[in-house]
């Protein structure tokens, strides 16, 4: 009944909502626990304990708004400073005095629970409670009858330890103390005295009888409080040989483990494990001997870069430094035997660059200094690009400076050498007495430009060297460019594919089981079992010393061979350095490139330098042409050149130039402009000359027609078929054809004087000047224009101007002489075109304003034309005013006046008829004709004769007749409208 009544909050609390269902057969749970005191053992908060697990979980509601969330900080609301006095209600402290009025919204978080939420609840546990209840009526409860009795108990076991004195129940109460002692036992109440009496025996009998009524007290208590939890106490025995049970049965389960373990570990381990340790005895000597080996192979380092230096095989060397010291790093670190030789590996690598560069300018030296008349080829090339190679290598990227001061050097050689070749053919000059810029300027002008062109020739043969040369290298640093570009690339790339095959890995690893990974974490000795299984990295190690070995025994056959074999050398460096490179352990090769090869941006760099070298080589060698072009013109010889003379000479400069242009792909400007500032003094020379021999030459002009020799009707064919040059003399042909009166072009016929046949020559000497040096083309064009306003302003002086009677002394200027002068200038004006047409194809578009001299020079001999025509008109009008004057109307008809006037332009007709075409000649006769009607007609107002059909009339009309048929007579004025009626007036 106890029992049953001590479980029922236990079993009330089963029945609970989250209870687990129960069986029918089962009997009442409440049997099946024992029941303990909750004042000395305390139970778990569990599933029966519902109570205690109210509040929300922290892993199922961490997420989820509770009551828990709602906080309210109580200091701030009821201590609010700002308030007088304090309100009924405190909430208004701290949310204001419209607190209470405001109506408070419902939490969006909480539901709204009614009594329908515990329906269900309550349908479950009525037929229960009111059992319960029931119960409850009928019987106390054990623990209520319980409590009560534990209560009064207590109470009077209370009592009774309160008689106890304090000091008993004191955690510190021991008797050897003194005080305790003292205190415990009051001897003070004894006698001092040694003696026993009565006294002294009742006060140790009623101390002893009180001690005695003490522990009764303490007895009992105890007692009574183990008979209170006597229940909890066999609990607790009962748990207590349950566990001593259970730990038998643990130990014997343990022990036989143990020995199942011992007899596999004997059958199944040992032997195996053994196998593993003998295995990785033996990696560990093969560890050793490779060691051992590679030890033997890095002590043979010194010798075999001796070897290799005495074959010159640089590259070779290095990179064998270069695996030696890489071994020496990684493998052989810490070896006490080689820690030396680390400092003379890198003092032989010093030595090697010091050999490298002396080598390289030897190299350079023998090269550029062999004779042109050699193949242009490049001299050993094998051992250039190792040397090439090399200096990369070792970072001695200022090489090309070598190169470029040997360059110079042999660039001043060069000239030097064609002109002591070129003295020692000429007698005339003592090489001995005269100074190298003197016997220059001693030869003449065929020698000196035979000289020249040898020096072109070999400056030629000098660039072409240099330029396969720096080809060389160029490809050598653009090769090692692009390795380390594609190196690079395939570094990306293995990285990549490493990382997606590591991945499959431990896929794979994943999926084959952990039996490896537990055999990983076995231990012999303090290694690694798991070390004795990884034999790819030992098998890499030991072929290490292998590799290095072969490379060495290699170098050494091939330098005992042949030591002298360019091409051997090659071959041994490129055996060796992929030797060498496969001989280093994992990364080491990757590692030497990338550390030791420069950068991509310094070796772009070396190739930029290596093409502006072959730019300088082109500049130098112009410079030194510029230098020996400028010693002959020193005294002013090559102003002094022929035409034919300079325009070999600029011929030769510009075919030099162009050539040396297209070998190094850069224009230069150096010979260019020494050529052009020598171009422009001839210039200057040549258009004096012509300057002058045109001033002569119309100083001496007579102003009569000249014939025309065949070479000049030649000359001027080959304008009108587009040919603007000079033709070559012709020494049979034009000597049998005899001159002509007229010099015919496009199907006109000009009369001309000598020197427009000479100007028309001229200027194609100007036109063929630009032909054969473009360069001088502005500067001819001005010189040209100057040319013809001299030709025109002159002739202009001397024959309109009358000059020509006090310089060649004409008695007069006849019309003839005007009309001649007028066709010569025609015949000029029909030429500019063609000339500006010629030089506008020659000038850039930049340049084409300077065409407008040829505008001014054509309006200019347009108007001397004009000019000239006026004045034939105002010869006779001034003829006319004279004769006219005189004019009498009187029988005999016709008159002596008009029979004059008619013979003087008879005369006239007779003297430009043959000069100039039909349509000038009769535009000049209709101006005639109207200056003769005005003179008239003023004459025969003066003498009162008008048109009225009189006598003196009729006298007039007769001479005008005679006059009319007298003009129309001429050849080619048959159709000329005279309009004779202009000289009356007219009536108003």
């Amino acid at each position: 009944m106890s029992s049953n009544q001590g479980s029922s909050p236990l079993s009330q609390s089963s029945d609970g909502p989250f209870r687990k269902p129960r069986a029918p057969a089962m009997g009442p749970r409440h049997s099946q626990t024992p029941h303990s005191l909750p004042d000395v053992c305390p139970k778990e908060p569990t599933g029966e304990g519902r109570a205690l697990c109210d509040g929300p979980s922290v892993v199922v509601d961490q997420h989820r708004w509770t009551v828990y969330n709602s906080q309210v900080n109580l200091p701030a609301a009821l201590n609010d400073p700002r308030l007088a006095k304090r309100e009924s209600d405190f909430f208004t402290k701290t949310w204001g005095l419209d607190f209470t009025e405001t109506e408070v919204m419902p939490s969006f978080y909480l539901p709204n629970i009614s009594r329908e939420h515990f329906s269900s609840y309550l349908q479950e546990t009525a037929q229960r409670e009111k059992i319960h209840e029931r119960c409850k009526n009928i019987c106390q409860s054990k623990d209520d009858l319980s409590v009560l009795t534990i209560t009064n108990n207590h109470d009077k076991a209370r009592a009774e330890l309160e008689q106890v004195p304090k000091i008993f129940m004191k955690p510190e109460f021991m008797l050897n103390d003194p005080a305790t002692f003292n205190a415990v036992l009051p001897w003070s109440h004894f006698s001092v005295a040694g003696g026993k009496n009565s006294r002294d025996v009742a006060s140790s009998r009623l101390l002893q009888e009180k001690l005695s009524h003490y522990l009764d007290v303490v007895e009992v208590s105890i007692a009574r409080q183990i008979s209170l939890r006597s229940e909890a106490f066999f609990h607790a025995m009962s748990s207590q040989h349950e566990l001593q049970d259970r730990l038998r049965g643990t130990a014997d389960a343990v022990a036989k483990l143990r020995a199942r373990t011992a007899a596999i570990d004997c059958i199944m381990c040992r032997g195996p494990l053994q196998a593993l340790r003998d295995a990785l005895t033996r990696n560990n000597c093969v560890k050793l001997h490779n060691k051992l080996k590679l030890m033997a192979a890095v002590h043979q380092t010194q010798p075999t870069v001796q070897l290799l230096l005495s074959t010159s095989e640089f590259v070779g060397a290095l990179e064998l430094i270069a695996t030696t010291k890489e071994v020496l790093q990684q493998e052989l670190q810490g070896v006490h035997s080689f820690r030396h030789l680390g400092s003379q590996l890198c003092e032989m690598e010093r030595l090697i660059d010091k050999m490298m560069v002396a080598d390289f300018s030897t190299y350079v030296q023998s090269d550029l200094s062999r004779p042109f008349e050699e193949d242009s080829q490049v001299l050993e090339k094998d051992r250039l690009q190792s040397l090439v190679f090399g200096l990369l290598r070792q970072r001695k990227l200022d090489f090309l400076d070598i190169y470029s001061e040997e360059m110079v050097r042999v660039a001043k050689s060069v000239v030097r050498q064609c002109v002591v070749k070129s003295v020692s053919q000429i007698s005339e000059i003592d090489a001995d007495v005269v100074r190298f810029h003197e016997q220059m300027r001693l030869m003449t002008f065929p020698q000196w430009f035979d000289l020249l062109l040898d020096i072109f020739e070999h400056f030629i043969l000098f660039l072409k060297r240099i330029k396969a040369t720096l080809g060389v290298i160029r490809s050598v640093v653009l090769e090692v460019l692009d390795s380390s570009q594609r190196s690079r690339l395939a570094d990306v790339s293995s990285a990549t594919n490493h990382s997606d095959g590591r991945t499959n890995e431990e896929e794979e690893e994943e999926e084959s089981g952990g039996g490896e990974a537990e055999l990983a974490y076995l231990t012999h000795e303090g290694l690694f079992i798991s070390d004795a299984l990884t034999l790819n990295e030992e098998e890499q190690l030991s072929h290490t010393a292998a590799h290095v070995q072969t490379t060495e025994q290699t170098h050494t056959d091939a330098c005992g061979s042949d030591s002298a074999s360019a091409t051997t050398e090659s071959s041994s460096s490129r055996e060796h350095n992929s030797n060498t490179t496969s001989s280093l352990p994992t990364g080491g090769a990757t590692a030497i490139g990338e550390d030791v090869m420069p950068s991509d941006l310094e070796l772009g760099r070396v190739a930029n330098n290596a093409q502006e070298l072959l730019y300088t080589a082109s500049d130098v060698s112009q410079d030194r042409c510029v230098k020996v072009l400028m010693t002959r013109a020193k005294d002013g010889s090559l102003e002094r050149l022929s035409s034919s003379e300079f325009v070999c000479l600029s011929q030769a400069v510009e075919s030099f130039v162009s050539d040396a242009d297209e070998l190094c792909g850069r224009r230069s400007v150096s010979l260019r402009g020494a050529l052009q500032s020598q171009a422009n003094r001839f210039v200057q020379r040549f258009h004096e000359e012509r300057k002058n021999k045109l001033s002569l030459l119309l100083d001496n002009e007579r102003w009569k027609q000249a014939e025309v020799p065949a070479e000049f009707q030649d000359l001027v064919d080959s304008i009108a078929d587009g040919r603007i040059t000079l033709p070559e003399r012709k020494h049979t042909g034009s000597e049998d054809r005899k001159p002509g009166e007229f010099l015919c072009v496009d199907g006109q016929k000009y009369a001309v004087v000598g020197t427009v046949l000479l100007l028309i020559r001229m200027f194609l000497e100007y036109c063929q000047c630009v032909n054969d040096i473009p360069s001088i083309t502005t500067d001819i064009l001005t010189r040209l224009a100057d040319l013809l306003k001299l030709f025109n302003s002159r002739s202009c002086q001397l024959v309109l101007g009358a000059g020509a009677l006090q310089v060649v002394g004409l008695k007069t200027i006849t019309t003839r002489n005007l009309a001649l002068v007028s066709r010569c200038l025609q015949l000029l004006v029909h030429f500019i075109p063609v000339i500006r047409a010629h030089f506008e194809s020659r000038l850039q578009p930049r340049q084409y304003s300077i065409l407008r001299h040829f505008g001014h020079i054509t309006k200019d001999y347009n108007d001397h034309i004009a000019e000239i025509s006026a004045k034939l008109v105002a010869i006779m009008d001034s003829m006319f005013e004279k004769a006219l004057s005189k004019y009498e109307v009187k029988a005999p008809m016709p008159s002596v006046c008009l029979r004059n006037v008619c013979k003087q332009m008879a005369k006239m007709h007779e003297a430009i008829n043959e000069l100039l075409p039909e349509e000038q000649t009769q535009m000049l006769y209709l101006r005639i004709n109207a200056s003769f009607k005005l003179n008239l007609k003023r004459q025969l107002a003066r003498l009162g004769v008008i048109n009225d059909g009189g006598p003196q009339y009729g006298l007039v009309m007769v001479d005008v007749a005679f006059y009319s048929e007298s003009v129309l007579a001429l050849r080619s004025l048959e159709r000329l409208d005279l309009n004779m009626l202009e000289i009356w007036e007219q009536k108003r």
